[in-house]
């Protein structure tokens, strides 16, 4: 058995916080290495960006945290149009500099091949890059069991790596995402009614059976 702390709903002064988990889950991918060229800029750029967005989906979606905040979902309710986060072109060009045309491709990207129905949308799983505890396994799980009592598809954007976790959950390949001289994402869509299962907290207790088999740490994108 392995302990794992327990999983509840963000705080709003946790934000920050939040925010820098996402940018430290992000930080070792070929993704970060596109978006952010100096190593040693990669990680604030990040969590200034990740800011925007968490305090986002804590307006327009849902954010989910384990207890000592070493994981986190991200997830926006796109049941309909969603307003960019709050005076969003000024506070991205802050926030990334000389790198804002690469966030802008792909904010084009990924809005042009996100669904147009209604859907849940997981923007970030973020998990320790060291963890090998089940994390992110656990975390998925616990989000998944939110949303599938509202009978609506979700949608998730992952970096290939994480391809594998996904699909054990429901989730489906859509047409990959190729981002110009960069890595390639893949949409993934998980149909209405895949789970049908009750909320939960798997790990409300505490403990939980050691996860089925190793898999790398997830961050998927917005």
């Amino acid at each position: 058995m392995t302990e794992l702390p327990r999983i509840r709903a963000a705080r709003w002064k946790e934000r920050h916080q939040i925010a820098r988990l996402v940018a430290a889950a992000l930080n070792p991918s070929a993704l970060a290495g596109w978006l952010v060229t100096r190593a040693e800029l990669c990680l604030p750029v990040l969590s200034a960006v990740a800011d925007i967005w968490v305090e986002h989906a804590l307006f327009f979606g849902d954010i989910q945290v384990t207890d000592d905040l070493t994981a986190a979902t991200v997830g926006l309710h796109r049941f309909r149009p969603l307003p960019p986060p709050a005076n969003y072109p000024e506070r991205l060009t802050d926030a990334t500099g000389p790198y804002l045309p690469r966030f802008r491709d792909l904010d084009s990207l990924l809005e042009a091949h996100r669904p147009v129905e209604p859907h849940h949308h997981l923007t970030v799983l973020a998990t320790p890059p060291d963890d090998a505890t089940g994390l992110d396994e656990a975390m998925l799980n616990h989000y998944l069991t939110r949303i599938d009592r509202t009978g609506m598809p979700s949608w998730a954007h992952v970096t290939v790596r994480d391809r594998d976790l996904f699909i054990r959950h429901g989730y489906q390949l859509t047409a990959p995402i190729r981002l110009p001289d960069g890595p390639t994402l893949l949409g993934m869509h998980r149909p209405a009614g895949s789970g049908r299962r009750w909320p939960s907290n798997p790990i409300h207790a505490g403990t939980r059976p050691d996860p089925p088999a190793a898999s790398p740490p997830a961050a998927t994108t917005r």
